[in-house]
């Protein structure tokens, strides 16, 4: 049976007096239709083999029931983990696999167990099989898929340990498989009687100043738990289960990669002491080469405990250590030149440094980078890389072009503030070399790049040749028409034969193959919810009195007349923007498929509802510090915008309005509602409204609350619930494991309303995190939403004109 869901509710009358709280519920349901809607399972995932031949569809399930997310679970050094299976705890993937080859359109299903529960899907560097793991009962088993005869078979029974890495493809056809250790020993047990207090220590003059982190050690059961199911042993398999070999001894692996020249293996792994204030990502990491023999050639790293880093901040010393990809054996790693701090004034924060075998000499600096190291990546047929850094200020990237022989110096490709979407000039497409390394696919010194396309109009995705000699872009294919087209691989080396992920108002989604002039659908999928036919969807645009461009997507219900005045739901989410400019541009597509699922806010379109949604909440500052001292009266600037837009449009009487977000967004609902009188209810999901309980930082505030008290409180719509005059639905999962958001966050603000005279209803959903993926729980929360707004914005009075 389910853990009944506990609903309090305080309808407060306007002398003050609150009626008794209603008694407890169960699960509630929408309207059959949603509710048909929401059960119904979706269309299957795809994955392209590498070598361009055939597709993997995964199918999936709609939504699991709660009694999967009750599942017992272990919260450890901010993973949840379930001890039954010995991995990270969640529900089933996909539950059926078949292979379709490209050419021939012709499909294949693969026999799999009974029930089955796939993951950690692979496919070979050339495609000819694919490994995954079925997770049953008490163990994982390991599965290699052969593409060639759609045959699957078991080449292990139990004992992945998947919690770190998933197995990885070996040079030579091979598997690398974390395993549980087979002399391990039992589980940890919890004795009831404590050998001691849970003791923490803070250093006199050392400032350690973390996020709010949850689900942390707590005690030394933890500690011993932790260990327990995250200890593994790398095994290398042969692909049909032949033959194995241990590699080192039993540890905590978090990564474990074998060199392109597949003669050495660079483990990383955890030590103590662990930490109750930090995740395991600021345990002790060790990083040090082996032989696959399981021999010591170096140690590269031992990074300590990091549990008192600035704000944003890095480790100093040698960090993200990695193989070059498409060297034999070569190590890379940055060092931070700016002890670590972004506060620090430097011209150079970050070096990039190598390291060949035998891993002993002097490590070469191949550049030094102005901002912080943010990625880089490998180019097919090429020793070079492209490597990006990023200044958190500006928030500009700059690419730039490292040759790792010397040869000659580092050539800057580019640079662009990262907000500024209509020049983004695309992102390489990848390909997988035959060490299993993803790189940017390359051809004649030129690299094929694809991009989202924003412009003024809408997105017009690209396909683009970059010259890396001339640094001219020759652009190749760019989507037209009413449907919205995007590349997911390409087929041949020039680009001109592709595949792209195809969508319109009438396709839900699918693939298409572009080649020699013809295009060509690979499949079929249907309409999800036909039933919806009719939703109209238009991109909009409309200004804040401040002259800050704003942009929405409109959608009304099938069958709305122009004319006639409709409720209306808000949906919103805040982002900060270093310039008006980019704030408003334009970053979706009128022909994108009105797909709604899960607890989708666009189901308000089912019943009579319009919607605004992705309403823009920019909050516009030049300097990143300081920004959120006018969070406030940015937001509430463009709610009015946009509910002034409704009235102007037609379809909103500027009256029955409600507003909703979801996390960051619903910390917004609670400060529109307390700050303006602009709407007649609100929705707050998962969302956090007291900011003195994360006072090293949240979203892009950087101060700290010591800083500055004044722009924490006033942050703060817990400290202003005495002015929240309209209802409030305040949704949260119990189990919320995301930083700040913890379910406090909405018991404490209902509380707050509830005490100060305020109407407010309190959700809390029994084993959901952040997001809800129980089936009951999505159902109720729109049965929740419906009668909320149904109650305080559908059936509002209208003024009569005058």
């Amino acid at each position: 049976m389910y853990r009944s869901l506990v609903v309090i509710s305080s309808f407060a009358l306007a002398v003050g007096l609150a009626a008794p709280a209603l008694a407890q519920q169960g699960y509630q349901t929408p309207p059959q239709a949603v509710t048909d809607i929401v059960t119904r399972a979706p269309s299957p995932g795809v994955s392209v083999s590498p070598d361009s031949k055939q597709m993997l569809l995964m199918e999936r399930v709609a939504l699991p029931p709660v009694a999967d997310l009750a599942k017992p679970m272990e919260k450890l050094a901010g993973l949840r983990l379930d001890p039954s299976t010995n991995d990270r705890h969640g529900t089933r993937a996909s539950v059926g696999l078949s292979l379709q080859d490209i050419a021939s359109g012709t499909v294949r299903r693969v026999a799999l167990p009974a029930d089955p529960d796939i993951s950690d899907v692979a496919w070979a560097p050339d495609g000819s099989k694919l490994v995954f793991t079925n997770t049953r009962a008490g163990a994982i088993d390991l599965y290699v898929l052969d593409s060639k005869t759609a045959q699957a078979r078991k080449v292990m029974t139990g004992g992945v340990n998947p919690i770190f890495q998933n197995a990885r493809w070996l040079a030579d056809g091979s598997l690398l498989v974390l395993t549980i250790p087979e002399q391990r020993g039992p589980m940890p047990t919890r004795s009831l009687t404590p050998v001691g207090p849970a003791i923490q220590d803070a250093a006199g003059g050392k400032a350690a100043q973390t996020r709010t982190y949850q689900d942390l050690l707590q005690n030394p059961h933890d500690e011993a738990m932790f260990a327990w199911l995250a200890t593994s042993q790398p095994v290398i398999l042969a692909a049909d289960g032949s033959t194995r070999r241990a590699v080192g001894v039993p540890r905590i692996y978090t990564s474990v990669t074998a060199s392109p020249d597949g003669k050495y293996l660079l483990m990383e792994w955890l030590e103590q002491p662990f930490s109750y204030q930090v995740p395991w990502t600021r345990f002790p990491v060790t990083s040090a080469v082996y032989t696959r023999d399981g021999k010591l050639v170096q140690t590269i790293a031992k990074q300590p405990l990091a549990d008192a880093l600035p704000v944003q901040g890095v480790v100093t010393g040698r960090r993200n250590v990695e193989w070059h990809p498409t060297e034999g054996a070569l190590l890379l790693w940055s060092e931070a030149q700016d002890g670590g701090d972004p506060r620090v004034k430097s011209a150079n924060r970050d070096n990039l440094l190598a390291l060949a075998a035998p891993f002993s000499g002097t490590p070469r600096l191949l550049a030094r980078l102005e901002d912080r190291l943010a990625g880089m990546s490998g180019i097919e047929k090429s020793d070079d890389l492209i490597v990006q850094d990023y200044d958190r200020d500006t928030r500009e990237m700059r690419e730039t072009l490292v040759d790792v022989t010397g040869a000659s110096a580092p050539r800057q490709l580019s640079i662009r503030n990262v907000q500024d979407a209509y020049a983004d000039p695309g992102s390489p497409l990848t390909t997988v070399t035959g060490s299993g390394f993803d790189v940017a696919r390359s051809s004649d010194g030129k690299l094929l790049l694809s991009g989202a396309g924003a412009t003024p109009d809408g997105l017009r995705p690209f396909l683009r040749r970059f010259d890396l000699a001339t640094l001219k872009t020759e652009e190749i294919w760019r989507n037209s028409g009413e449907q919205l087209e995007s590349v997911v691989d390409v087929v041949s080396d020039d680009g001109r034969s592709f595949i792209t992920s195809y969508e319109s108002p009438t396709n839900p989604g699918n693939l298409k193959l572009h080649a020699g002039g013809t295009e060509r659908f690979l499949t079929n999928f249907p309409d999800p919810h036909p039933e919806l036919t009719g939703i109209q969807r238009e991109l909009v645009t409309y200004k804040r009195a401040d002259g800050v461009d704003l942009t929405a997507t409109l959608y009304l219900p099938p069958g709305y007349k122009s004319g006639d005045t409709l409720p209306v739901v808000v949906w919103a989410y805040p982002r900060e923007f270093n310039d008006a400019a980019t704030a408003g541009q334009n970053r979706d597509s009128p022909y994108r498929f009105t797909r709604i699922s899960g607890m989708s806010h666009l189901f308000f379109l089912t019943q009579g509802y319009a919607v605004l949604d992705r309403a823009a909440m920019p909050v516009v500052g030049a300097d990143p510090e300081t920004v959120n001292d006018s969070f406030i009266e940015q937001i509430v600037a463009s709610a009015k915008a946009a509910v002034d837009f409704t009235v102007q449009r037609g379809f909103g009487d500027g009256v029955r309005v409600g507003v909703g977000g979801h996390s960051y967004g619903a910390f917004m609902t609670a400060h529109l509602l307390a700050q303006s009188d602009l709407f007649r209810a609100g929705i707050a999901r998962s969302g956090a409204y007291n900011r003195t309980l994360t006072p090293f930082g949240f979203q892009s505030e950087r101060r700290v609350f010591w800083d500055t008290p004044d722009t924490y409180y006033r942050l703060s719509p817990f400290m202003a619930a005495n002015k929240i005059n309209e209802p409030i639905l305040f949704i949260h999962g119990e189990n919320d494991s995301n930083p700040g958001t913890f379910p406090e966050q909405s018991e404490r603000m209902f509380a707050a309303v509830k005490g100060t005279g305020g109407t407010a209803r309190l959700v809390m959903l029994p084993h959901e995190d952040h997001g809800y993926r129980g089936r009951e729980s999505v159902l109720h929360t729109l049965a929740e939403m419906f009668d909320w707004f149904d109650k305080y914005v559908k059936n509002a009075k209208v003024p009569p004109a005058k």
